[in-house]
């Protein structure tokens, strides 16, 4: 018989809900109210005065081609980010199931990244692709390779797809390894007395097995790729080459602290609100189909 907790007034649930509610109203719901609302104005270059146009940024958005790009770029961002980190986590989360020596110094080892700030992670990583001191772009001058992310569109989304994926690799690799010692040692021991080789025993019996943990994970990532990565750009392109890795976050940045339009991009960040959360509908609705619990 499943046991419930029951209260018998209404005090004590209002007061124990209470802490989060304020938090969530504070913090999410009055400045996503604010976003709104200036998203209907247009204010002057002094910000002394406000002029209501409706709609009107909104129109003027999905007519504006920059900003069309930087959905395809957000896009591919993203599922870039989700794909690299994702599969490198579950190869050394793989590895690490299997490893008996040495799997405690391994494992603290693959977590350090996760404790990196993401603006820390994009100065490592623009130093180490500098054209003029950055080590592993000399290595590919050496090679015969002449790297400029500076220049090179595709070498810059390249540089902040690797460096937003390296701290996402630990947070993945956490939960893959933990869901890979959550399976019967029992059901892979019969699968390998019956002749199944590794691959077989991972696409038949442990891909399935982790299938809740991978949508978990993929839901999480594209978030991730979506809002928390500004940092690594920020620090890395700025944005650049000619707006070839502006994704939509870094446009609402762009154009609200730098260009001073703050009517567009309240309205931007109405939008990327709106299109974060009809992902993960549609990943919860479509893609959970799939899961096996």
């Amino acid at each position: 018989m499943e046991k419930r907790v029951t209260f018998k007034g209404w005090l004590l649930p209002l007061v124990l809900l209470t802490p989060q509610l304020l938090i969530t109203a504070v913090f999410f719901f009055y400045p996503a109210g604010q976003a709104v609302w200036q998203s209907l104005f247009i204010p002057d270059p002094f910000g002394l005065k406000s002029q209501f146009v409706g709609l009107g940024n909104f129109e003027f958005l999905l007519n504006d081609p920059y900003y069309r790009a930087s959905f395809a770029t957000t896009a591919v961002f993203s599922i870039s980010v989700t794909l690299v980190s994702m599969g490198v986590a579950l190869f050394l989360a793989l590895l690490a199931d299997r490893l008996i020596k040495g799997s405690g110094a391994y494992r603290t080892l693959l977590i350090w990244p996760y404790a990196v700030a993401p603006a820390v992670a994009g100065v490592l990583w623009m130093f180490m692709f500098n054209n003029r001191v950055g080590v592993v772009a000399w290595y590919l001058g050496v090679l015969g390779y002449d790297w400029n992310h500076v220049l090179n569109g595709r070498e810059a989304m390249g540089l902040v797809v690797v460096a937003s994926s390296w701290g996402r690799i630990s947070y993945n690799f956490l939960f893959f390894l933990a869901g890979l010692q959550a399976i019967p040692k029992s059901v892979i021991e019969a699968a390998a007395i019956d002749g199944a080789r590794f691959w077989t025993r991972f696409r038949t019996i442990v891909w399935p097995l982790l299938s809740p943990t991978t949508f978990f994970l993929m839901v999480v990532n594209i978030v991730y790729a979506f809002f928390e990565t500004f940092g690594v750009i920020h620090t890395i392109t700025a944005g650049g080459p000619q707006q070839s890795t502006t994704i939509l976050v870094y446009k609402v940045y762009a154009d609200g602290f730098v260009g001073q339009d703050l009517g567009s991009s309240a309205a931007q960040s109405v939008i990327l609100l709106i299109v974060v959360g009809l992902l993960t509908v549609v990943q919860f609705r479509f893609v959970e189909r799939r899961v096996h619990y």
